[in-house]
């Protein structure tokens, strides 16, 4: 293989041209530019290296050698016998000499290139890492005092799933083959294992494959299968069912592609070890490849191709050909890297875009419900069902011993009555089982629709689910927890992955912890959960990220009952101590953040655990009784100011929870308050006395970092590492009011919503897997219904509640619906000028051919009937988008109202962030022209120049009244130019 082979090899791999057969993701994409991109490569690029190291004299060896071969003719024109012995004939022979033949410079320079780009490139991928020299590389370091550096420390790191739902190939034949992923019980990065049983990719035995069309489908499964079968031996199990159903049309899956190691390895099991092989492949995208290749490559001229000791000064044309070297390859690299940079920063714009809302429902309890609907509720089986599912409403026993609604008797009859709906108030109706204008009916009819809100569920990866919120809840989050995923190798029984190389798990933790920086409020603050694996990362990634100041404490808290079992005790088992402990990371976003207050609740369960462990030793005996409210009879004979002053904790502990009830007075308000006025009154029938109003502060203690004494874990919803509600409660209570917004972007099976509901706080979770579904909207449904699990007593839990759940188009959903179109009049200037031909193809070409498919304008024609291809179970389905709460997000739209859909149009009112009142108008285009949109904002009373609204954003041309504000924008603007602005963003 020839050096130029080398290079041209090595880009079409790092143009991912080597898997031209693919036919999904980005291969589909790349392979639609597949030969514009070979032209460019190996008729328009690579030669012009010949061209830039001609354009220097001192390499021009053929121009040299015509100049000496007319030299030594015109001696011998003039007589000379021996021109070879004149001086000017051997300078020149010197000249040609050292110029050598261009062939052997090019040779070197396409090595050299070749050399420089596959280093950097891996499995897909651009890793950032700086080669000093051999086996040595150098970090940026600016002069900190304490560097945190890892291998993709500027890179997204992205939670690929095309590769567990379809991998399609084409054969020459034009002909497709498809790997189906079907009946699997796990989504995508979910590698749960379970005792000697780990997940498998393995031949679905009850339907093997079948022909669909030009199509050869191939179904897997993805479960747990035994740890002593390999995934090549299932693999080959695979590959020996299929081999026997393979059609003739298909036939070329059986000829021979071999490797050194397998010479018969066929085109069929080649893409089934590929096919098995990319779950286990980390996938990331550089957030500056330009930036970080240009750098680079100057870098690798200077210490590998530049040898100033080896620079013959002396000799011009030597030096002349050195430095000409170098200009090729800095001229065609930096071709190269532009190129590379616009597809790399292409995908980047594909993974930051916010993405679609694919579906939007509504969870609320009855007596939230307006009555006129309940004869609709009542006809809907589904929603019947679904009661049945989740609150037993058949089954009185059943509801009883649930805990579930215990104020009511109510005999279950089929079909329901409206008498059983008005006793069953906090029975939970979910709007994905209504159609949508009864949906419209019912959020329709709630003003101040966000505030009533108690809380929002995103199904989404939780980066995209991060940045959709931005707009919306910009600076207004107080606290942040998260639990996410510990990096435990193949350990325990897990549903989320946990087999992170450390550095891909820290850009997993550090994309997303900058995204949630945006949220936060100033005072707001960051409680994350690690163990032993993780924490000597977490502690320096957060302190880079919230700044070392910010740094608040490190908490202590118990991982599992002992008789359940340690979460990690095969792998604590290898040490020689079991770790039986994790950490919580407290980091606030600014210095200026609070601690509340623990109170241990006053309660008559004697045994209940205590927080001795956090009390000065004095103060022990005593502080325990008063908080806990302990019978004192049982310490007669101990001094009488023991009892007297237990007492007066107890009833002034009272006094205050009345007080709260009456006025929502705070714990600092009320000692603020009581410590101003001391009135004593007398406990009535007791003779005590007793404070009527203060409270000794001494009474109620500040916790330190030692949380052993509550349990840091639960296993009430499937999960492992479901963590306990007392442990939220006291993370919640110790940084929010009520009313105050919390989030967990790793809600899992949803404790941290859970009990800041239960808390009368705001919440948000992001989750991505398929237990969305079945687990974390399920949980917070029978929360809002009357669970009384957790910490619902201790509380005083009311029930019934409000909130949206969301799901979000993915990052693979996008690459699927992407399709690139190249104009006519763009085909005619691009033939016409190969100058501008370069200059597009080496920067603007995915960007321009894929406009239309990432936003297309025919989408807001008819707002109400837009459709995309999206994945649900494994295979793409056209899906309707929700285009009014998309932009809803977009915008930062705080909801007050929605308007139902009537005669076409839907109106949404609210304000953003900044205050402004804001309307929102959508209209079907095909019905209503701009006289009827003018027409129906005169009958609404919607008046553009008045100044009810700072905004009003209308979707379609139109002529609506107009007028600038005083920053000079439009009031009216256009509902597409805003969406397209919004929607790219990547701040």
């Amino acid at each position: 293989m020839t050096n130029y082979d080398k290079l041209i090899n090595t880009l079409k791999e790092v143009f991912m041209l080597d898997k031209a057969e693919l036919d999904f993701g980005i291969y589909r994409i790349m392979n639609q530019k597949r030969k514009d991109i070979e032209q460019f490569l190996e008729v328009d690029l690579v030669p012009q290296v010949k061209e830039i190291l001609k354009s220097s004299q001192a390499l021009d060896a053929e121009g040299i050698k015509r100049q000496l071969d007319a030299e030594i003719e015109t001696a011998r024109k003039y007589g000379n016998a021996n021109p070879e012995e004149l001086p000017q004939v051997k300078d020149l022979k010197a000249q040609y000499q050292r110029a050598g033949d261009l062939t052997a410079i090019e040779n070197e320079v396409f090595s050299l290139l070749a050399n420089f780009f596959k280093r950097y490139f891996d499995n897909g991928d651009f890793i950032s890492m700086r080669r000093y020299k051999k086996d040595v590389y150098a970090i940026p370091y600016e002069g900190e005092e304490v560097k945190l550096h890892w291998a993709n420390a500027d890179q997204y790191y992205i939670k690929t799933s095309e590769y567990f739902k379809v991998y399609r190939f084409k054969l020459t034949n034009g002909k497709t083959v498809a790997f189906e992923l079907i009946e699997a019980s796990t989504e995508q990065n979910n590698n749960k294992t379970q005792g000697d049983k780990e997940r498998r990719f393995a031949i679905y035995n009850e339907k093997v494959c079948e022909t669909v069309g030009d199509e050869f489908k191939i179904y897997f499964t993805y479960d747990l299968s035994d740890k002593k079968v390999a995934q090549k031996d299932l693999s080959q199990l695979a590959f020996e069912l299929v081999k026997v159903e393979i059609p003739q049309d298909f036939i070329e899956l059986l000829s021979l592609r071999p490797t050194d190691k397998d010479k018969q390895r066929t085109l069929l099991e080649k893409h089934l070890l590929d096919y098995t092989a990319r779950n286990t492949f980390d996938y990331f995208i550089h957030k500056d490849l330009d930036g970080f290749l240009t750098r680079e490559l100057d870098f690798y001229i200077k210490n590998e191709v530049l040898f100033i000791d080896d620079l013959n000064t002396r000799d011009e044309q030597e030096f002349l050909k050195q430095l000409s070297k170098i200009k090729a390859i800095k001229k065609i690299g930096e071709k190269i890297i532009t190129f590379l940079a616009q597809l790399e920063n292409f995908q980047k714009k594909l993974w930051l875009k916010k993405k679609m809302v694919v579906e939007c429902n509504y969870c609320i309890t009855l007596d939230r419900v307006p009555n006129d609907l309940y004869p609709e509720i009542l006809n809907n089986q589904a929603q019947i069902q679904e009661w049945v599912k989740l609150f037993s409403i058949d089954d009185i026993k059943a509801k009883e011993a649930a805990g579930l609604f215990p104020e009511y008797r109510v005999s279950f009859t089929n079909p329901l009555t409206i008498d059983f709906l008005n006793q069953n108030q906090f029975l939970v109706i979910d709007t994905v089982f209504f159609s949508e204008s009864f949906k419209w009916k019912l959020i329709g009819l709630i003003e101040n629709f966000d505030e009533q809100c108690d809380g929002l569920l995103i199904n989404s990866e939780n980066f995209q689910g991060l940045r959709f919120i931005r707009k919306t809840f910009e600076n207004k989050l107080r606290i942040c927890y998260i639990d996410p995923p510990f990096n435990l190798g193949e350990t325990g029984d897990y549903l989320y992955k946990v087999d992170y190389k450390d550095s891909t798990w820290i850009s997993l933790l550090e994309n997303r912890l900058e995204e949630l920086k945006y949220l936060l409020h100033e005072k707001g603050s960051i409680f994350l959960r690690c163990n032993h694996d993780g924490n000597m990362y977490v502690r320096l990634l957060l302190s880079k990220i919230f700044g070392w100041d910010n740094y608040r404490n490190e908490i202590i808290v118990r991982r599992a009952e002992e008789s359940k079992g340690d979460l990690n005790k095969q792998f604590d088992s290898l040490k020689s101590i079991t770790v039986n402990y994790d950490n919580i990371y407290w980091f606030s976003k600014y210095a200026s953040t609070r601690f509340n207050r623990f109170l241990k609740p006053i309660s008559e369960e004697k045994g209940k655990s205590h927080w001795h462990s956090f009390w000065k030793a004095e103060d022990r005996p005593n502080l325990r009784y008063d908080i806990e409210g302990i019978d004192l009879n049982q310490y007669r004979g101990q001094w009488m100011w023991k009892r007297e002053r237990a007492y007066k904790a107890v009833e002034n502990y009272k006094l205050y929870l009345q007080e709260k009830e009456l006025t929502s007075i705070s714990l600092e308000e009320y000692w603020e308050k009581t410590e101003k006025s001391k009135e004593f009154i007398k406990k009535e029938g007791t003779g005590i006395s007793a404070v009527k109003y203060w409270i000794p502060p001494r009474t109620f203690v500040m916790a330190d970092n030692n949380w052993l004494d509550i349990k840091g874990y639960a296993n009430n919803w499937g999960f492992k590492t479901e963590n306990s509600e007392v442990l939220l409660r006291r993370v919640i209570e110790s940084q929010t009011e009520e009313g105050e917004f919390v989030i967990d972007y790793f809600d899992g099976s949803g404790t941290s919503t859970a009990v800041a509901h239960k808390l009368s706080r705001k919440w948000i979770g992001i989750e991505m897997g398929q237990h969305f579904d079945y687990v974390t909207k399920v949980r917070m449904i029978k929360v809002i219904g009357g669970d009384k699990s957790g910490i619902s007593k201790e509380v005083g839990f009311d029930f019934g509640g409000c909130f949206k759940y969301v799901k979000l188009e993915n990052y693979e959903d996008t690459l699927n619906n992407l399709a690139l179109k190249q104009t006519t009049t763009q085909q005619q200037a691009l033939e016409m000028n190969p100058t501008f031909k370069e200059g597009y193809m080496l920067n603007y070409m995915l960007d321009v051919e894929a406009k239309e498919s990432l936003l297309n304008l025919e989408w807001f024609v008819n707002p109400f009937n837009c459709y995309l291809n999206i994945t649900k179970n494994n295979e793409l389905q056209p899906t309707k988008v929700d285009l009014v709460e998309t932009f809803n997000y977009l915008i930062g739209l705080i909801v007050e109202n929605y308007a139902a859909p009537k005669e076409g149009y839907v109106v949404v009112t609210g304000k953003n962030l900044a205050g402004e009142s804001i309307l929102v108008v959508w209209r079907d285009c095909t019905q209503h022209n701009s006289t009827a949109l003018n027409q129906f904002l005169e009958k609404s009373k919607y008046n553009p120049l008045d100044s009810e609204y700072d905004r009003i954003y209308v979707n379609g041309d139109n002529n609506v009244e107009n007028l600038k504000t005083g920053d000079e924008r439009w009031k009216v603007l256009l509902i597409e130019e805003e969406f397209g602005k919004r929607m790219f963003e990547q701040n």
